[in-house]
């Protein structure tokens, strides 16, 4: 898909030296990449905060042995 975008040169040129792309598009769909894994790993951090683990350990590794 073709966009126009107004992007500050220095920030696209200090983005593509730190990661190391010579593409300004690599660059930028890799940025965008990023925002969209660090989102869901945002949302998949808030989900464990909400799921309580209730278990006993000696009892997990009780049952591991009856498995085996």
């Amino acid at each position: 898909m073709r966009t126009t975008l107004d992007i500050p040169p220095g920030l696209v040129e200090e983005a593509r030296d730190a990661i190391g792309f010579k593409s300004k598009t690599d660059t930028v769909v890799f940025a965008l990449k990023e925002v969209v894994r660090r989102s869901r790993l945002d949302d998949l951090k808030a989900l464990i905060r909400r799921i309580d683990f209730e278990f006993d350990p000696a009892e997990v590794r009780a049952l591991d042995r009856q498995r085996r």
